[in-house]
């Protein structure tokens, strides 16, 4: 089911439905949030679809993981969905759990955490913690637009920096160059990388694929500052979607090895639970002359299916044309010096937080 929205209101978002969730149960609304919203539908009046904040008050900030497809045990996640509207988000479906869609809704109605830097003090500081990487921006990314005003990122950073904990980000906006100072001084001492997500060159391509976040020459132009301010940084060719995108594998490598990358890495296309029906009306709304062939691509990577959840699995894909663009992509990388697998991080200097000083 969807909830019904004037065309005008998804104008400048990626998805193009408000997919209502259904695992759980829950009941379809008919509106999305304030009256603003729902004045969309009245009168054919053409208002845009307004992004809101919602402040969350977590307990703890550090998410701890086993899975053996990611090379990191913890991560910290700032918001809660994200404005940057990238259509085949897997993280998408984590909207279900409020009661929201991971439609529209995953990129207009966020949560901000603004005690994360104070949960992560409290939970550095605890007696026994093991400290190894914190990756930021697994879920959602760290420098989407609001981490204009909110900063909870950076802030995050400077109680990272002050402990020497190590830390990996991954983002597609440039945004992460404000935090340079931080990040150049971690990095001489061996603690932060970076990875930037470039899934394409075509800024009308990445208009599409990803509507809100920085345009390809601006990624390509943060690679070049931190990599000149001496910060590791990787290229992610992630998500790579057949017959939208694949075709730059090639370019996008040598630009990234021009800008000063170090490494890169690649995906395929992702579509667990309700990305799925999101990604298919994108397409073919965008790509009515290809939609099916697209898919047939998607589905013979996937066992048949749209997806493969199973460990070990669901990063890879299987059969010839996964095969030609795994080739591709190592055949570039080689090429252009970026077979680098991993920046190794010091976590020997990690020193818990401390408020003596403010007894004095």
């Amino acid at each position: 089911m969807t909830s019904p929205l004037h065309p005008e209101a998804v104008r400048g978002r990626g998805a193009t439905l408000n997919v209502v969730p259904s695992r759980f149960g829950l009941a379809a609304r008919e509106a999305d949030g304030d009256w603003l919203d729902a004045a969309a539908t009245v009168d054919d009046a053409p208002f845009p679809l307004r992004t809101t904040v919602t402040v969350e008050r977590p307990r703890s900030i550090i998410t701890r993981n086993q899975s053996p497809d990611v090379p990191f045990d913890r991560s910290i996640n700032a918001y809660r969905g994200c404005e940057h509207g990238c259509v085949y988000c897997f993280a998408r479906p984590t909207h279900a759990y409020h009661d929201l869609s991971p439609g529209l809704d995953f990129e207009s109605r966020l949560f901000a955490k603004p005690d994360a830097p104070a949960l992560l003090k409290a939970e550095l500081g605890k007696r026994g913690y093991q400290c190894q990487p914190i990756a930021l921006g697994t879920n959602t990314d760290p420098y989407q637009p609001i981490e204009r005003d909110w900063r909870i990122t950076r802030q995050l950073l400077e109680v990272l920096d002050d402990c020497h904990h190590p830390v990996t980000i991954t983002t597609k906006s440039d945004r992460v160059c404000r935090d340079r100072n931080i990040l150049a001084s971690m990095a001489t001492r061996g603690l932060a990388a970076v990875m930037i997500s470039v899934t394409t060159l075509d800024p009308q391509l990445a208009r599409l694929m990803e509507p809100r976040a920085a345009t390809p020459p601006r990624r390509l132009a943060a690679i070049r500052a931190l990599a000149q301010a001496g910060v590791p940084v990787f290229v992610s060719l992630s998500p790579m979607i057949p017959a939208i995108n694949d075709h730059e594998i090639e370019a996008i490598v040598a630009a990234a090895a021009d800008a000063g990358a170090v490494g890169a890495y690649s995906i395929p296309v992702r579509l667990p639970h309700e990305v799925a029906p999101l990604f298919r009306d994108w397409l073919a709304t965008h790509f009515p002359d290809r939609a099916a062939r697209v898919m047939h691509h998607i589905t013979s990577m996937r066992g048949g299916k749209d997806n493969d959840p199973r460990f070990f699995a669901r990063f890879q894909a299987q059969g010839p044309y996964a095969a030609l663009m795994r080739q591709r992509f190592h055949k570039a990388c080689a090429a252009h010096g970026l077979s680098r697998d991993r920046i190794p991080l010091d976590c020997s200097q990690f020193r818990p937080p401390s408020d003596q000083l403010a007894l004095f």
